[in-house]
């Protein structure tokens, strides 16, 4: 089958510093994936990669089988890229409605989906951005991101920071979005417990390469192996 998105023997990062070494990994259409590794192993480049927010060293990005690695990021964004960034980045001093209005191009996700969603941004419709807790700014840079109607999602550790039962809440909406299987997702996730239970395949980083892809039943099954793979204990 033909790939959603494909980094094809990418090598990336910042200025003259390699992050990503050689990394090759492809998504059909309506996949989702989980990202996991330690801290500082190029799971967020990875991600920025694909956004075309590094320097390419080598290598291409595929979106839709066409290489998108000399394009702006506002192109990709254009053809079907959806970006929800680990610091959130939505506009402080507008509105939750003008936020997404801002982002909204016509197709499947429109304002009544996005609400029915997540209801509380109906309730907060007419609030700053600055005036939503963490949880609120974390679902509407989701919300956002849908509203530019992507056809493949790119998720930077979502549910960082936030308390338990709003990252259960979390984990019910990227659900959702996963067993609709209209959107190809790429979650990258610290906590390997939401990841393990978020897709059926798994992706390990560490050093800036891919160690480990597969089946995160495998990883969920065998603890010794995913600490040694990740080098902490969930």
């Amino acid at each position: 089958m033909a790939s959603a998105l494909e980094w094809k023997n990418a090598s990336a990062g910042y200025g003259d510093t390699i992050v990503l070494e050689n990394v090759s990994l492809s998504l059909t259409p309506g996949e989702s994936v989980s990202i996991i590794g330690r801290n500082g192993v190029g799971k967020t480049t990875l991600l920025a990669t694909a956004m075309g927010h590094t320097t390419m060293r080598g290598g291409e990005v595929l979106l839709d089988q066409q290489n998108i690695a000399t394009l702006p990021p506002y192109r990709r964004a254009l053809k079907g890229l959806g970006f929800v960034p680990q610091e959130r980045e939505i506009f402080p001093s507008l509105s939750v409605k003008e936020n997404l209005e801002i982002a909204a191009r016509s197709g499947y996700w429109n304002d009544d989906r996005i609400y029915a969603l997540f209801p509380r941004l109906r309730e907060r419709l007419g609030n700053m951005g600055n005036q939503l807790s963490g949880g609120e700014q974390q679902m509407l840079s989701i919300a956002r991101a849908l509203m530019t109607n992507p056809s493949v999602l790119l998720m930077d550790e979502p549910t960082e920071g936030l308390a338990p039962v709003l990252v259960e809440t979390l984990q019910d909406v990227i659900g959702k979005l996963r067993d609709e299987g209209a959107l190809t997702i790429v979650l990258v996730e610290q906590n390997s417990r939401v990841a393990l239970a978020f897709s059926p395949r798994t992706v390990v980083m560490d050093k800036g390469r891919i160690v480990y892809d597969g089946p995160s039943q495998t990883l969920r099954d065998d603890p010794e192996r995913l600490t040694k793979l990740i080098g902490v204990a969930e």
